[in-house]
């Protein structure tokens, strides 16, 4: 049997990393024994194991120890990484390191490097100057060297909060019986740290925020100074702009809950007059759209990105057709992020954790649980579900901030 000695050390224990580290050997039918164990002593206290995984052959055991990296499980033995110069354009090296969104370091010339933007499904790229930095696969240059396998590649596990923290409640990362008061003022908590430290807000709306009535709470808190950056598709900002100038929202009316004469053509009359403009800001600047996020993203200077989608009606000019155009933007505005809002969004909640480091707090809030859960399982381990009306949910988060 091919074998490699792992050490996996931090808050291993509370956080879990530790079961989960042994539960991945156990799936895969491989093996392992532990040579050494140091577990602290109280809660602020760090732990180390060091284990020998044993697996059936050397492609069974790589292939183990790469997925154990993502527990933040290491090689004791290291060698600095091999690295390989890029071919073609657009094109990664054959057997090239995928990331994660954890903090990851590359050994060079027998020094540790530290990545310095973790994102995941990348490439590592090593520059002239020996720093690293993720990749993602377009961005390739010919001549550019990446790191291949994962010898020299070190990933620090992703830790839970330690102490009172109303996350931890029934012991689940997603519930729809956690107590929704102590949830929202949780994150109106961590959101009025996050600013007084100087990070930012990103917000990333799903056309459920307009259709549920959390427009106007949501317009308020980037009117409020609470939300700096901003995330959706063309649906997001065509329901926001006609629920401002027609009333409506994909033909109902936002005030009576009720279908109005001709309203299934609203959000089209809306788009059409937005391109007539030109753009929203002109849009916004002409008068013709006076109110809700997205003119409160213009007259505040709050950036936003639009993704665009096949289904897209319009679409309104502002919005970026090209998906790979539209992630660099995305990335664009990412640097100073420090908590995210995700809000009734499924793919551009998807898209957006894909590009977010694992330390950027992230709060998952849908009425279904399988659209919270969806975001952890794609690899954004860092994503905390809140099960709730987003309507019901945003109207609290604005009272936690706006009246206290």
């Amino acid at each position: 049997m091919a074998s490699e000695v792992i050490e996996v050390e931090g808050h291993i224990i509370d956080s879990l990393i530790l079961a989960k580290v042994l539960d991945v050997i156990l799936a895969a039918g491989a093996d392992y024994q532990v040579l050494d164990v140091d577990i602290g002593k109280t809660n602020a206290d760090t732990s180390r194991v060091q284990l020998e995984v044993r697996a059936g052959d050397d492609d069974a055991l790589t292939t183990l120890l790469t997925e154990l990296q993502v527990h933040g499980a290491n090689r004791v033995h290291v060698t600095d990484a091999e690295l390989v110069v890029a071919d073609r354009d657009g094109v990664l090296p054959p057997g090239f390191y995928s990331t994660t969104n954890l903090p990851t370091a590359v050994r060079i010339e027998g020094h540790w490097v530290d990545c310095e933007n973790p994102e995941m499904d990348c490439g590592l790229l090593v520059t002239s100057g020996n720093r690293v930095r993720t990749a993602p696969m377009h961005k390739v240059r010919a001549g550019d060297r990446f790191v291949v396998g994962s010898e020299g590649v070190r990933v620090t596990p992703l830790e839970r909060p330690r102490g009172a923290n109303p996350f931890e409640f029934m012991a689940s990362e997603v519930s729809s019986e956690k107590p929704k008061g102590l949830l929202v003022a949780d994150v109106a908590h961590r959101i009025r740290l996050a600013k007084d430290a100087g990070g930012k807000v990103l917000a990333v709306c799903g056309p459920a925020v307009i259709h549920t009535g959390a427009g106007p709470d949501v317009a308020r808190l980037v009117e409020g100074g609470w939300i700096d950056v901003l995330f959706a598709g063309n649906g997001f900002a065509t329901h926001d702009i006609e629920s401002n100038v027609l009333g409506t929202s994909l033909g109902i009316s936002v005030q009576e809950g009720v279908g109005t004469e001709g309203g299934h053509s609203n959000h089209l009359r809306v788009i059409n007059e937005v391109r007539r403009y030109g753009s929203i800001a002109a849009a916004v600047d002409a008068g013709y759209v006076d109110g809700g996020v997205m003119y409160e993203c213009v007259r505040r200077g709050v950036p936003f990105v639009l993704g665009g989608s096949v289904r897209d009606d319009g679409p309104l000019p502002d919005v970026y057709p090209n998906v790979v155009e539209a992630a660099d933007a995305m990335r664009y505005l990412l640097p100073g992020v420090t908590v995210a809002l995700m809000l009734a969004s499924t793919l551009h909640a998807i898209a957006t954790g894909n590009l977010l480091p694992a330390g950027v707090e992230t709060f998952c809030v849908d009425i279904n649980q399988a659209v919270v859960t969806k975001l952890a399982d794609r690899g954004s381990h860092q994503a905390l579900g809140i099960v709730t009306d987003v309507g019901l949910f945003t109207r609290d988060l604005c009272d936690q901030l706006l009246t206290s």
